[in-house]
């Protein structure tokens, strides 16, 4: 009898332990957060880790597997049903994805300081919130900027191309032989001063340019610190050896350089353009090349992005082309990620995100 009733007492401590044993608790406490988790989608998968972990933390999150911009169907198929969206400049962001996402839609993050991928229109009528990266990239950018002025002006693409075509070996030493413009003495024209185009001027400075000119919607104070002269476009056209693009793409800036500016631009001007390449009418452009009404070209941008292989800017020696790498330093691009992923987090918490366009 003994023997029967500690039987049944060691029963009752071995109940008695597990469920009052805290760890179950803890457990079922977390099964339960991660059912009540929003949902977000990470358009590719090589975001940097940082930026994935702290989504993870408030969020279920679905990355997709590839290291290259989500297909359109997959886009359209992965978006249903998702609270936040992580999204790069590659993603198209229009009614049609809206429409499949659903009402429960709340953030869109990307990883961009431009948004001419995003229908803002219609995401303001959706009351989606949309964070985006400002400022993170300009000291990025600005030095991308000078590096490829720089290897526009002294033709470095192309001198590189004669040590390995036999170029070197036949007119080497030769006083005219790859020579380029420079920037000694050069008038430069900035379309657009925000950030990173005043960042780039004082960047330039160092080089004994001749002046800086800029132009936009207004003249900027700002525009002090490099002694920077407000001028027309069309004179900044007429006036500088080397033209620099950093404006946003929007309807006022789109084809802005076509068939009449390229005209009316130096023989020896230089055309350098790390904004976007809809803001460069490419027909007038490759034109512009051949025909020697401009002299040569320097595009981080372009349209389409990436450019097909056999693509008529391909095939000029007068044109250097890198593929949109303005922002691609390691540092700039992990806190590019991070920055997006707090502002897909804040937004779903109903918290201030670190940069807000609407």
């Amino acid at each position: 009898m003994l023997r029967y009733f500690h039987k049944i007492s060691i029963a009752r401590n071995v109940v008695d332990s597990w469920v009052l044993k805290p760890t179950h608790v803890r457990r079922f406490a977390t099964t339960s957060q991660r059912m009540n988790k929003p949902k977000v989608l990470v358009t590719r998968g090589d975001i940097p880790k940082s930026a994935i972990s702290i989504l993870e933390e408030k969020c279920e999150v679905e990355l997709m597997p590839d290291h290259s911009p989500i297909s359109r169907i997959d886009l359209l198929n992965k978006i249903s049903g998702k609270d936040g969206l992580f999204c790069l400049l590659t993603d198209k962001i229009d009614h049609e994805v809206l429409e499949k996402a659903g009402p429960q839609l709340k953030v869109i993050g990307t990883m961009s300081v431009g948004y001419d991928h995003l229908d803002i229109n219609e995401i303001k009528k959706r009351n989606i919130s949309v964070g985006y990266t400002p400022n993170v990239l300009t000291a990025a950018t600005a030095e991308l900027t000078v590096a490829l002025t720089l290897a526009t002006t002294r033709r470095l693409f192309e001198a590189h191309d004669e040590i390995t075509n036999g170029g070197w070996a036949k007119y080497a030493w030769g006083p005219l032989w790859m020579c380029g413009g420079g920037l000694v003495g050069a008038k430069v024209g900035i379309v657009g001063l925000g950030s990173i185009g005043l960042a780039v001027a004082k960047r330039l400075l160092p080089f004994d340019i001749a002046k800086i000119m800029y132009c936009g919607r207004q003249e900027k104070s700002e525009a002090a610190q490099v002694s920077g002269e407000y001028v027309t476009f069309d004179h900044l056209l007429s006036e500088s050896d080397v033209v620099i693009i950093t404006c946003p793409l929007n309807d006022a800036t789109r084809n802005m350089f076509g068939p009449a500016q390229f005209a009316s631009m130096k023989s020896n001007a230089v055309l350098i353009n790390t904004s976007r390449g809809g803001v460069v009418d490419q027909s007038a452009l490759v034109h512009a090349l051949k025909t020697g009404q401009i002299t040569a070209a320097g595009l981080d941008v372009m349209t389409p992005e990436p450019l097909p292989v056999d693509h008529e800017l391909t095939q000029l020696k007068n044109c250097v082309l890198i593929p949109h790498i303005g922002s691609a330093t390691l540092q700039t691009r992990t806190t590019m990620a991070t920055m997006t992923a707090q502002n897909i987090v804040n937004a779903l918490e109903g918290k201030p995100m670190p940069a807000q366009l609407c």
